[in-house]
């Protein structure tokens, strides 16, 4: 039985129904088990609960990918509803054999909401290390997927902790583009502002993206799709300006990369503002990224690297996002015993 769906995420239909185009399911596939889970962690010495689904595939699984999104997103990112044949995640990594467990990270769509001050990288990875720590009671492989910011959580997880098999890092490199950038972060302010967060009790710390806005930030030069751009602003969610700084830290500017010591694959989207540029990541090629994040990567890393071509940083959303499930599912079948 499937998980009932994020926060806003009837709304999001809603408002993109007039264009979504759904996949009928396969009658002869047999479908993943998908629950809501809520898993108890402590950030600062306060309890927060940490919402999730998880889907594992109807032959069952010993691998699972946790799954953390970005800044301004929840788990609904690995589960795209608009065609999602092509751009659910989470639905091409059951069809391969593996569990996913998609979380909303703490402030975000049905988990705890602290203050904002609480919220950093580094807290967001303690809470996600807990829930490594439960899941290791029932699969024999964990490991992390990230996106843009959930992809600096995973890897200061990865780093920190040192608790699971692989991460998947996706929308983040080590060389920003601040000229990509500044029009982008233009768009922040403060959540309370946004009639869309009315139901949420959010201090005026957490952070959300002006309406309208986020097609041109997250997902140009990618071919305009309607149904993607009224879903993607219906399930908008927030960030605290915290998370992003020591993300940018140690994430990006510095080589705590380089503590990671299990297989890494770092993804970018071949237009990605805010990482990739003249100046800043290059990200022409999968060679070219390779060669530009290899020094930040020690040798236990194995890195591997994958540039899709032809959209911006959201690029769950592109159209040829199967190219990117295909290799991730290749990457982690070679890479992650299980």
């Amino acid at each position: 039985m499937f998980a009932r769906p994020p926060r806003r995420f009837a709304m999001a239909l809603a408002a993109a129904a007039s264009a979504l185009v759904l996949s009928a399911p396969t009658a002869q596939a047999a479908q993943p088990t998908c629950t809501d889970e809520r898993y108890p962690v402590t950030i600062a010495g306060l309890a927060q609960t940490m919402a999730a689904t998880l889907c594992v595939p109807a032959g069952g699984a010993s691998a699972v990918q946790v799954l953390v999104p970005g800044g301004f997103y929840n788990r609904g990112y690995w589960d795209i509803p608009v065609d999602p044949a092509r751009h659910s995640f989470r639905r091409a990594m059951n069809d391969a054999g593996y569990a996913t467990l998609a979380v909303d990270r703490l402030g975000t769509g049905d988990s705890s909401v602290p203050s904002s001050a609480l919220l950093t990288a580094i807290t967001q990875a303690a809470a996600v290390h807990q829930v490594v720590g439960e899941l290791r009671e029932r699969f024999g492989t964990v490991f992390l997927g990230g996106h843009s910011l959930g992809s600096a959580i995973s890897i200061i997880e990865a780093a920190t902790y040192r608790d699971v098999d692989g991460v998947l890092v996706t929308g983040m490199g080590h060389h920003l583009n601040t000229l990509g950038l500044a029009p982008i972060a233009a768009t922040f302010v403060p959540a309370v502002l946004d009639p869309a967060f009315a139901d949420r009790t959010l201090d005026l710390g957490y952070l959300t993206t002006m309406p309208g806005t986020r097609w041109r930030s997250l997902h140009a030069p990618g071919p305009y799709d309607a149904a993607i751009d009224a879903l993607d602003e219906a399930t908008k969610d927030v960030v605290a300006p915290t998370e992003l700084v020591d993300a940018a830290l140690l994430g990006t500017v510095t080589p705590f990369t380089a503590r990671v010591d299990v297989p890494v694959l770092t993804v970018m989207a071949g237009s990605d503002p805010t990482f990739c540029g003249l100046l800043a990541t290059d990200c022409s090629s999968s060679a070219a990224l390779l060669r530009a994040e290899a020094p930040f990567y020690g040798p236990a890393a194995q890195l591997r690297a994958y540039v899709l071509p032809g959209y911006g940083h959201a690029l769950n959303y592109a159209p040829n996002a199967p190219d990117l499930h295909d290799v991730v599912v290749r990457w982690a079948d070679r890479m992650i015993p299980r």
